[in-house]
């Protein structure tokens, strides 16, 4: 089958797994003051679970996905899972979200391994803020797995800033500069996961942020790097790098979601903000053949809403953002 659509006439071609819901970081927005409950390890699927899925996914036209967490890095052996995945038939994009803590250690091994190019989440360029926001005094080992990154050709490597105010909005134009240096910034809208689906005094819509990026004069809009996002980009005059914008709140781009999300334990959400999922591990642990899988899997596509209700004040998810990795 050469691909497949919901609903609503959007195709859906990636998939975003979730290998884990640890993480060795505690981003305010992303995990509560107290933590949370971890799923057991005999409920996380196991690597060939996960490519069992991704197998099943592609003869359906699944052909990107992108591996998260909470952070993935801190699952054991995860080179070898991004192996498995790059021999799937059918999979042509294979690409990692992380925070950077441990990557200049696994960086040269995803590359070899078949990982096309990662992003990574950085919500600020100075320690003391950066230690404030993540709770953990990690900012040079991100930076240092930037660097190694780059140099082993997972590139474009994406840096993902969620923008806070009173946080960090005032380091939007020093993350904007940076795309003089060949960085691609992508600033996302602070999105309501700790807040009772509630927006938070801190968010802060794309348009302020533009408004503070005026005084580095204008930004051109431009073609997109590689990758499988909703960003819009742009680029400051003379920049190697882009400056892009993610609007899952102000100006949501639910019209053209192409996604689905498989959570750690077996999950898959047809929607980040939305309470529905399709179980598959049962039918993984049952001895379930493709075709099952295949058919829980284009359940879950036609179960893809229209779109969120934030702007109602309607939240349904009950995962917090580590549990889906975003």
């Amino acid at each position: 089958m050469s691909g497949i659509s919901d609903n609503f006439q959007r195709p859906v071609n990636y998939l975003r797994i979730s290998v884990t819901d640890r993480c060795n970081l505690r981003c305010t927005y992303c995990m509560p003051t107290e933590g949370v409950k971890w799923v057991r390890h005999e409920d996380i699927l196991s690597y060939e679970e996960i490519t069992s899925i991704v197998q099943a996914a592609a003869s359906v036209g699944i052909s990107k996905v992108r591996v998260s967490g909470g952070e993935p890095l801190v699952r054991i052996d995860l080179p070898k899972l991004i192996a498995m995945l790059a021999q799937v038939q059918g999979i042509d994009d294979i690409s990692l979200t992380t925070n950077g803590v441990l990557l200049k250690k696994y960086a040269a091994e995803l590359k070899e391994a078949g990982l096309s190019r990662v992003n990574i989440s950085l919500d600020s360029l100075r320690r003391g803020t950066f230690k404030k926001v993540t709770r953990r005094d990690k900012l040079p080992q991100v930076m240092a797995g930037i660097e190694e990154a780059n140099r082993v050709g997972l590139e474009p490597v994406k840096i993902n800033v969620v923008v806070m105010k009173g946080i960090n909005d005032h380091e939007i134009g020093d993350f904007a500069l940076k795309s003089m240096n060949g960085w691609h910034v992508r600033f996302i809208e602070l999105m309501p996961f700790t807040n009772g689906g509630k927006l938070q005094p801190e968010f802060m819509p794309v348009q302020e942020m533009l408004d503070r990026l005026q005084s580095l004069g204008d930004l051109e809009a431009c073609g997109a790097p590689p990758g499988n996002g909703p960003a819009r980009y742009y680029r400051l005059s003379g920049a190697t790098g882009t400056v892009g914008f993610i609007t899952p709140v102000s100006e949501h781009f639910c019209f053209q979601c192409n996604r689905l999300r498989l959570s750690a334990d077996g999950k898959l959400l047809p929607c980040l903000l939305s309470d529905k999922e399709v179980d598959l591990r049962p039918s993984l642990r049952q001895g379930a053949g493709e075709s099952r899988i295949t058919d829980l899997i284009m359940e879950a596509i036609a179960s893809k809403p229209a779109g969120h209700r934030i702007d109602a004040g309607e939240i349904l998810q009950k995962r917090l953002m580590t549990q889906v990795g975003g």
